[in-house]
């Protein structure tokens, strides 16, 4: 038969008796409630007290059967250990007393919302999320482990770039854990530059979007110092669910990255066309190191016409009446620049001995008339 009378003494709820309507209800409610506090804090207490008490007592007690054991086996006198032992045993005895006294109470005593039931036991788990991992590389290491991740991920990659909603590159990520990495952001930066350079501002815009989507999920982890992969769910409900400034701060950050993406590919653009005029001006240099065009530029508006209108009596007649020491230097220039070449009618004569006989003393005459112009201006020098 199932006996049912622990359960007739439980104090009820502080505010479910019926009061009469001349009492104050709710001082009423309140000082039960104080009352019931007070009395629980006092058993709880007095149960705390005899813990203590009972706990110092065994250690004593303890002690005392130890000594006494090291002295009968050394033969010393006991007589005062075993005065100490039986007072110990009598202590004990008084300590079992008050501890049935303690039982009794606690047994005699209603139970109310807070005593009715106690938890068996409490265990509490945490998930941490495992840490950032920190390698150290050399640049050459990170340079080949980034062209090995974009070779295996370059379509991946590219698809990630081109998404638009938060939800679509949520769950993208989550699916392909592997891209949230600093790799990633940093093909994303190339790739700009190089939309960029191509002049396709639109689809650049674009891609910065996604690339400082990246940066800030990749920022968070190194702020929480853990996995960027943990960090994709709370940057995206956070950006979806952010207050104005934290998107404002956002969009700015996003501004200021795409205007240095155009600097960037600006700059990119310049250097590459400075290096084509450089290889122009390179094969341009004449057998003395310098630039014909450079040389033409700096020439006397004279001496200009003469090369635009190609013709030799005029430059004969031009140089005569500069300067000799003007007219040697502008001449040389001429030289070394390749603008001007004294003997090239003879050279492809020589390369063309083939042809007709009168065909070849004209030329030598040709040559012997521009030879002459430059020996004129040296001995006019």
């Amino acid at each position: 038969m199932v006996d049912y009378s622990k359960w007739k003494d439980i104090e009820i709820s502080d505010d479910e008796d019926e009061t009469h309507p001349n009492i104050d209800t709710p001082s009423l409610f309140r000082w039960r409630h104080q009352a019931r506090v007070e009395r629980m804090e006092e058993q709880k207490k007095e149960r705390e007290e005899f813990e203590n008490k009972r706990t110092t007592h065994k250690k004593r007690y303890e002690k005392t059967v130890q000594d006494l054991k090291e002295k009968e086996s050394k033969g010393l006198d006991v007589g005062d250990l075993k005065k100490a032992l039986t007072q110990l045993e009598a202590e004990a005895a008084e300590i079992r007393k008050y501890e049935e006294d303690i039982k009794r109470k606690e047994k005699v005593t209603p139970w109310n919302v807070d005593t009715i039931s106690q938890p068996g036991f409490t265990k509490t788990i945490v998930n941490k999320p495992a840490a950032r991992a920190k390698e150290e590389l050399s640049e050459e290491e990170k340079d080949e482990k980034f062209r090995a991740f974009v070779k295996e991920n370059k379509t991946l990659l590219e698809q990630f770039g081109m998404l638009k909603r938060y939800d679509d590159s949520k769950r993208f990520l989550l699916e392909h854990p592997h891209l949230t990495c600093e790799e990633t952001a940093n093909y994303l930066v190339i790739w700009c530059i190089n939309l960029e350079m191509e002049d396709k501002h639109n689809l650049m815009e674009h891609v910065a979007h996604q690339c400082i989507c990246m940066q800030y999920i990749l920022e968070l982890s190194k702020h929480l110092d853990t996995d960027p992969r943990a960090c994709v769910g709370a940057f995206f409900s956070r950006i979806q669910l952010a207050d104005e400034q934290y998107k404002a701060e956002f969009q700015q950050e996003l501004t200021s990255f795409r205007a240095r993406i155009v600097q960037r590919a600006q700059e990119k653009l310049d250097a590459a066309l400075q290096e084509i005029e450089e290889k122009e001006r390179e094969k341009r240099l004449g057998p003395g190191g310098l630039d014909p065009v450079e040389v033409y530029e700096s020439l006397p508006e004279e001496l200009r016409k003469c090369f635009d209108e190609r013709e030799i009596d005029m430059l004969k007649e031009t140089i005569a009446k500069m300067p000799p020491d003007e007219a040697a230097y502008h001449m040389k220039r001429c030289v070394d620049s390749g603008l001007w070449v004294p003997d090239a009618k003879a050279a492809e004569a020589t390369e063309e001995s083939t042809q007709d006989k009168d065909t070849e003393e004209s030329t030598r005459e040709k040559d012997t008339e521009e030879e002459n112009i430059y020996s004129t201006v040296e001995e006019k020098s």
